[in-house]
């Protein structure tokens, strides 16, 4: 029987570039950081429910790419926050690379606003508020 949604893994092309943006600016908390043992970076961020693992590789790694359009994969990365226009702000105040500014969320029945930004890798984030 499913108990939850445990964590999601993904590769960044500097860790403490991923921590600042992840933890400094979003909020999220860092659990736990080590070097594997062929000297990467591994890092798990609680995101408040589930966990988001971060893997620097010894080489670093090249900018993410979205999914194309009819393809497969994974689209955005999704955090809710109680209040979106204060966090994008306080993300373009920070340098940011933003993508689309606070509006009325297309899927009402669920989020009330969105907005979306991209992290340091280019990785595209949505940032999420319900209604009250």
């Amino acid at each position: 029987m499913l108990k939850a949604f445990e964590h999601i893994g993904m590769t960044v092309s500097d860790m403490d570039r991923a921590i600042e943006f992840y933890c400094t600016l979003l909020g999220l908390r860092l659990h736990l950081r080590k070097t594997g043992s062929d000297g990467s970076d591994i890092a798990f961020l609680d995101a408040g429910g589930a966990m988001l693992e971060i893997f620097a590789p010894v080489g670093g790694a090249a900018r993410a790419v979205d999914v194309p359009e009819g393809a497969a994969g994974l689209r955005h990365l999704t955090f809710l926050f109680e209040n979106i226009d204060e966090t994008f702000a306080k993300l373009k105040r920070g340098g940011v690379e933003l993508k689309e500014p606070p509006r009325l969320a297309i899927n009402r029945e669920i989020l009330h606003k969105v907005a979306f930004v991209r992290d340091p890798d280019g990785i595209l984030i949505e940032l999420a508020e319900r209604a009250n």
